[in-house]
């Protein structure tokens, strides 16, 4: 292998390795120029010569132009890093600002608290001298003290011992004398105070009570009196009087027989008067007396018929009036046989009064006064619903309707209140709860209206007759008048026999003797007058 074809291959493989492109290719010369040099004659070294050279001329533009690309590449990534340095470099300083202002800011606020916490300290230092000054004037203050208390003791000491020389008493006995002097006062003004606090408790009480009861009334509706059952049938001439006495007076047997009440037959034009104590078999025989009139067929089977029939019919009615009765207060969950009860009072009076309606008066009534002064509405409603339950039975059964209402009421499982609620609201046991009361109240407020209970006149002038013969019957009185319907007897006394604190026990005594010796409705006032009069002529 001649000198120059090595050298131009050195030269192509030191080319190739110094840019580091081609070296394959300068291997593969290599190689292939060995293998020329072994295997091909001389004389074809020549032209693998040319193509050597040919082969360095190409690399040696690759080589060009590879170090050109080289130069471009290195220059944009030159100019590619200061860029970047360059970002960053703003970035930075950017942050720098930014953390260099809050530093400032922090700074100024550190400075800030230091002020005010220097001018604190100064505060607090000034006030701390302050107190210690205040200390000190307290300390002065309180050994002058010291000194004017001991002169203070001393002199006191001293006028202990001329008052007791001038009193000839020791300083205990002083003091007990003067205490008991002191009690005694405070016993008569507090007796004086106590006196005037219970009158004034009483007043407010009293026109509460009033206040109250007048608030209740007028907002219950109900009426004052209620009309008497009626034991009178009338008749369309005086004829029906023998066909309701039948032959040999069968039909009317049979009629009293089959209603327990008596038929009164009598002169009295176009009337039949029918007597029994059961209000509720009294209005049977007047309800089937009246079928049978309108009917005409009057005979004992008609009569037994039409009598079944209405036994019928007012058992009917009493159910559904003592249902009426229980949903006009509001009130549920009545025994049945209770509701029955509670019907069969419509059919019976107290005075005049229909008991069936001033039951519910009495349970409106109880209720509203509950509801003001916010106590059990349904209790008192209750209660006063079923206070008179016992006059059902009290026709038929021995024992005051009190009695029998209360163990109606504990027979039919009604709560312990209630039962004593009905036995209390006459004062025959003592009431238990406030309810009770309540009950008592607007019974005694619906029977002691005016107008709401009527008697007969007899019973009613005998009355008014032994209450002004009460009244007169004591010393002292000159003059007795019953007047508001018996519900207020005024006396008149001698004023030289009487005087103004007598009056004051005339008067309870003429009421204690009314309640023991008079049966009335409601109360009675019992109003004493004493005048003076004193005459002179002048001539």
């Amino acid at each position: 292998m001649s000198y120059a074809v090595l050298s131009s291959l050195f030269l192509a493989v030191d080319g190739a390795i110094g840019i580091g492109v081609g070296v394959g290719v300068a291997v593969i010369a290599i190689v292939a120029a060995v293998l020329f040099g072994i295997i091909y004659p001389k004389n074809y070294q020549k032209k693998l010569t040319k193509q050597l050279r040919d082969f360095k001329s190409e690399t040696d533009k690759m080589l060009e132009e590879a170090n050109a690309e080289c130069k471009a590449l290195k220059k944009e990534a030159i100019l590619e890093a200061k860029e970047q340095e360059l970002k960053l470099r703003n970035e930075f300083e950017k942050e720098t600002r930014e953390k260099k202002a809050e530093l400032n800011k922090q700074e100024q606020r550190l400075v800030q608290k230091e002020d005010i916490l220097d001018k604190k300290e100064d505060s607090l230092l000034k006030k701390s001298e302050e107190i210690e000054k205040q200390k000190k004037d307290l300390a002065a203050k309180e050994q002058e003290i010291k000194k004017t208390q001991d002169k203070i003791n001393h002199q006191h000491e001293l006028m202990v011992q001329e008052l007791e020389k001038v009193s000839q008493l020791t300083k205990e006995e002083a003091k007990k004398l003067l205490t008991d002097e002191i009690l005694e006062e405070t016993r008569h003004d507090v007796a004086i105070q106590v006196r005037n606090i219970e009158q004034t408790a009483k007043d407010e009480a009293t026109n509460e009570a009033k206040k109250i009861i007048s608030l209740a009334i007028q907002r219950c509706a109900s009426d004052h009196a209620s009309e008497i059952t009626v034991s009178v049938v009338p008749l369309p001439s005086d004829d029906m009087k023998a066909r309701i006495i039948g032959r040999e007076g069968r039909n009317i047997r049979a009629l009293e027989n089959a209603t327990g009440i008596e038929l009164i037959v009598d002169d009295t034009p176009e009337v039949v008067i029918l007597s029994g104590f059961d209000p509720v078999r009294r209005e049977v025989a007047r309800l089937a007396l009246e079928k049978l009139i309108s009917d005409g067929r009057i005979h004992p089977a008609r009569i037994e018929e039409t009598v079944a029939k209405v036994k019928k019919e007012l058992d009917q009615e009493i159910k559904a009036a003592g249902e009426s009765a229980m949903f006009e207060v509001g009130i549920y969950g009545l025994h049945p046989e209770l509701i029955k009860l509670l019907g069969r009072l419509k059919y019976r009076t107290s005075y005049g009064q229909n008991v069936y309606k001033h039951s519910i008066e009495v349970a409106n009534l109880a209720g509203l006064m509950a509801s003001e002064l916010g106590l059990d509405v349904t209790l008192a409603k209750r209660a006063g619903l079923l206070h008179d339950i016992g006059k059902a039975v009290d026709k038929e059964q021995e024992g005051t309707h009190v009695q029998l209402g209360a163990d109606i009421a504990k027979k039919y499982n009604e709560k312990p209140n209630v039962v004593n609620a009905i036995a209390a609201h006459h004062g025959d046991c003592e009431p238990k709860t406030i309810e009770a009361v309540l009950v008592a109240a607007a019974d005694a407020v619906s029977g002691a209206r005016p107008g709401a209970r009527r008697e007969t006149g007899t019973n009613y002038v005998k009355r008014l007759e032994k209450l002004e013969e009460i009244a007169g019957s004591f010393g002292g009185v000159d003059k007795c008048y019953a007047i508001q319907a018996g519900r207020e007897v005024r006396v008149m006394v001698k004023p030289e026999q009487i005087d103004d604190a007598q009056a004051m026990f005339l008067a309870k005594d003429i009421a204690k003797k009314i309640e023991s010796e008079l049966e009335y409705p409601g109360q009675i006032k019992v109003n004493v007058i004493r005048e003076s009069r004193c005459v002179e002529y002048a001539k």
